[in-house]
C-alpha cells in the first residue's frame, strides 16, 4: 500500500510560528526545534537540562504556570515539565527534561542495579 507523501504546505502551521518566534523572541535561549509527518500541524520546542529556557518560552508564550504538568520518567532519574498552547493556528508544545541528582551520599538507582 503505497500513500501520497505529505506536502511540505501541510506544515504551515508550525513552520510559521517559528517563524514569528524567531522575530519575536530572538533573545530568548534556542530550544530543540521538532516539526514531524506525523504530527504536522505540532511545533514542539524542547530544553534539555535547562528549565530557565523553559520558563522563559513559557511565559514568552502566555502560558500560565498552574497548567504546567509535571512528571518523572526513566527510573526517577529524569523531571519532565510540559505545556502546551496554540500559536498561528496550531499546537505549540514546551517540554523540559532535567536530570535529577542522586541524594547526598547515596547511589543512584542505575548503580544499585550493577
Amino acid at each position: 500500500m503505497t500513500t501520497e507523501p505529505l506536502p511540505l504546505s501541510a506544515m504551515a502551521a508550525p513552520l510559521m510560528a517559528l517563524s514569528i518566534f524567531t522575530d519575536r523572541y530572538r533573545h530568548l535561549p534556542a530550544p530543540r526545534v521538532s516539526i514531524s509527518t506525523v504530527y504536522p500541524t505540532l511545533l514542539e520546542l524542547s530544553f534539555h537540562d535547562d528549565p530557565d529556557g523553559f520558563e522563559m518560552w513559557r511565559q514568552a508564550l502566555g502560558i500560565r504556570r498552574n497548567t504546567v504538568q509535571h512528571s518523572v520518567q526513566g527510573d526517577g532519574r529524569t523531571a519532565v515539565m510540559k505545556a502546551e498552547t496554540n500559536h498561528s493556528g496550531g499546537p505549540v508544545k514546551l517540554i523540559c527534561f532535567t536530570t535529577i541528582p542522586a541524594p547526598q551520599g547515596g547511589r543512584s538507582r542505575a548503580e544499585d542495579v550493577s
